[in-house]
């Protein structure tokens, strides 16, 4: 499952580009493609605080 997460932002980056590679709508003065590809890093980030979280490696190790 974890290794599967991972996919999710590459998905979200890449696969989105082409369906939303527009100017128009401006959100906060930015162009929308810019903005998709902005929340893509904070949402791949949160994917990467999720699989941290839930890799079982991780507890071993805090244990210690």
């Amino acid at each position: 499952m974890r290794k599967w997460l991972l996919i999710c932002p590459f998905l979200f980056i890449l696969g989105g580009i082409p369906f939303f590679n527009q100017i128009e709508p401006k959100i906060f003065g930015l162009p929308f493609d810019l903005v998709w590809i902005a929340s893509g890093v904070v949402f791949s980030s949160l994917i990467l605080a999720i699989i941290y979280r839930i890799d079982p490696q991780n507890k071993k190790e805090e244990k210690s």
